[in-house]
Parts: C-alpha cells; structure tokens; sequence
C-alpha cells in the first residue's frame, strides 16, 4: 500500500488518530456527514483535501512546506531568487 502521504484519501481510522478520537466514533461522524467520506466498495475513506478544510488546515500535518520566493532556505540559508 502507498504512504499515507502519497495516498489521496485516510482510512476511517487514521482521520480519527488525527481527530484524537475512536474508531467507531469517526465511522458514526463520516456516517452522519460529520466527516467527509466516501465509499469504495466496502470501504469508507476520508479525501484529504475536504477533511483539511473542515479542519482549518491547509495542508496535512506532518507535510513539508515550500518556502515562498525571497525567503531564506533552511537547508543552506540561501535567498530562494524570485523567478
């Protein structure tokens, strides 16, 4: 299976270690449209992109950011030039 962070959707059950609450809980949320969900099949999957977003969050946590042109690169403290 890809890495979580290649992978376009969570499990059920990784949307709710990142919520901090149960298993059946998040299912009972994604059921009542709490969650955003869809199935695949048997499969309950939460997209990433709208679950972000009713979270507030731009990006998934854990995620490396770009640095915006004409901030200093962390790696080797650089001006990254605008293009």
């Amino acid at each position: 299976m890809r890495d979580v962070a290649q992978r376009a959707t969570y499990t059920v059950e990784e949307a709710a270690r990142l919520l901090g609450i149960g298993r059946n809980q998040a299912y009972e949320a994604a059921k009542r449209g709490k969650i955003p969900a869809i199935r695949a099949g048997k499969r309950v999957l939460v997209p990433k992109a709208p679950f972000h977003r009713l979270l507030g969050v731009a990006e998934p946590p854990g995620a490396q950011r770009t640095p915006p042109a004409g901030s200093a690169d962390p790696a080797n403290g650089a001006q990254i030039e605008d293009e």
